[in-house]
């Protein structure tokens, strides 16, 4: 009880926070972790003093002068994908990740029946808003997904070269599953990463493999999803290997925010770097969540672009199991607390969903996430500026966040070791 006490006399010290802050992203300027003085002054008024954090009223407060429209402002694309029975909660995911601003590439894969990727093309096809702005695109040549398998990785590559064909108008690539949901809205992270070097990579990542090692490592296996068409695991294969002497391996989480250089270097490959390690990759047991770290972490230009957080809030048994556990209402105060940008998994319209969007994105049900855009009745039923951002406490959240990771990765911490 004290300690509860305690928690709530001591959360959000606005002043002290900026003055953390303030600090954190001043010093960080060596390292090129913020890429101007006039962008560290454009994030700083949402620790005015004179603001306060109610438990979830994320409405009640208002910030300061936002940062300059146009060109300053981020973009960011995403993969939003799923699989068989995910048509909803892709849809809603979707929904609640919107802004025209961004771009989009969804993905049902070729488990999913016929019905419903033809429905999902649909919906984008009919979508006043989606018409209207054309940032949204469909896979329509649905991928075999086998989530331990290389071919996460591949669809992941497939998402980033139509994003890069489409449209290289954008900052960061960040890759969500439709059991993804955000916690904080698009305006709070367009105002957030417009005070960040534009080279950073927030991948999770460590070179202790511990028994990875020897569980993921060195077994050999085969994704059948490579060859058929129909979704089964992957298998072992004989005879295990040794770790490699070519290069380190690395391990982490396969969610990522990874910046649009970063990007291209994957998918163009002007170095054979990428190459060989798609190919290692694909007898690696859950590639996907090793694939990205270790591509950039033995590329030493990239290497010291790496901040070691996914930017997600996971919980996980004791110990971990494969999967993540499923999040429900009971854990609000912990994603929120988390500050993270984004949470995972979730079931299809659980009510911790319904409470995120009323007390943290102040999102309508059936709707998008409202930000400064939003024109028209009823709310972002229309488009206006979308150079115009609102943002929320959501923003001050993560920024706590990302000046945590800024400190570490300024004391040379966590990157690459």
């Amino acid at each position: 009880m004290a300690s509860s006490k305690m928690e709530k006399k001591c959360v959000c010290p606005v002043v002290l926070s900026s003055l953390v802050c303030a600090f954190v992203f001043v010093t960080s300027l060596n390292m090129g972790l913020v890429s101007s003085v006039h962008k560290f002054n454009s994030i700083f008024p949402i620790f005015s003093a004179h603001q306060r954090m109610s438990e979830y009223a994320e409405s009640k407060i208002e910030l300061g002068t936002p940062p300059p429209p146009g060109p300053t402002l981020p973009r960011f694309a995403y993969l939003v994908s799923g699989s068989k029975g995910d048509l909803e909660k892709l849809w809603r995911t979707l929904h609640a990740l919107y802004h025209p601003r961004n771009e989009y590439v969804v993905h049902l894969d070729l488990e999913a029946p016929p019905e419903e990727r033809l429905a999902l093309a649909s919906r984008i096809d009919n979508h006043t808003v989606f018409n209207k702005v054309g940032n949204v695109y469909m896979i329509s040549k649905a991928n075999m997904v086998t989530y331990r398998g290389p071919t996460m990785v591949a669809n992941t590559l497939h998402a980033c070269a139509v994003l890069l064909k489409r449209n290289k108008d954008w900052d960061w690539f960040i890759n969500l599953s439709a059991s993804d949901y955000p916690l904080v809205t698009q305006d709070d992270l367009v105002y957030t990463f417009s005070a960040l070097n534009r080279n950073l990579n927030f991948i999770e990542h460590t070179s202790n493999l511990g028994w990875k090692a020897n569980k993921r490592a060195m077994p050999l296996i085969v994704d059948p999803g490579l060859y058929m068409s129909t979704k089964s695991d992957i298998y072992l294969a004989t005879p295990r290997r040794t770790l490699p002497t070519a290069f380190k391996l690395f391990t982490g989480s396969a969610w990522t925010v990874l910046s649009r250089p970063f990007v291209e270097f994957c998918v163009w490959g002007w170095d054979n770097l990428p190459r060989t390690l798609l190919m290692y990759y694909t007898n690696f047991v859950s590639s996907p969540e090793g694939y990205f770290q270790t591509v950039v972490c033995n590329v030493p230009e990239f290497a010291k672009t790496v901040v070691n957080h996914d930017l997600h809030y996971i919980s996980w048994d004791n110990p971990p199991k494969q999967h993540p556990r499923i999040l429900n209402i009971n854990d609000t105060d912990k994603m929120i607390r988390s500050n993270a940008a984004f949470a995972r998994k979730f079931k299809h319209d659980d009510p911790v969903l319904d409470k995120i969007d009323a007390d943290l994105l102040g999102r309508a049900k059936g709707s998008f996430t409202p930000g400064a855009w939003c024109s028209g009745k009823p709310t972002c039923s229309e488009v206006g500026d979308s150079n115009k951002i609102k943002p929320g406490p959501g923003a001050q959240r993560l920024c706590q966040l990302i000046a945590r990771l800024a400190m570490k990765a300024n004391n040379g911490q966590d990157q690459c070791i």
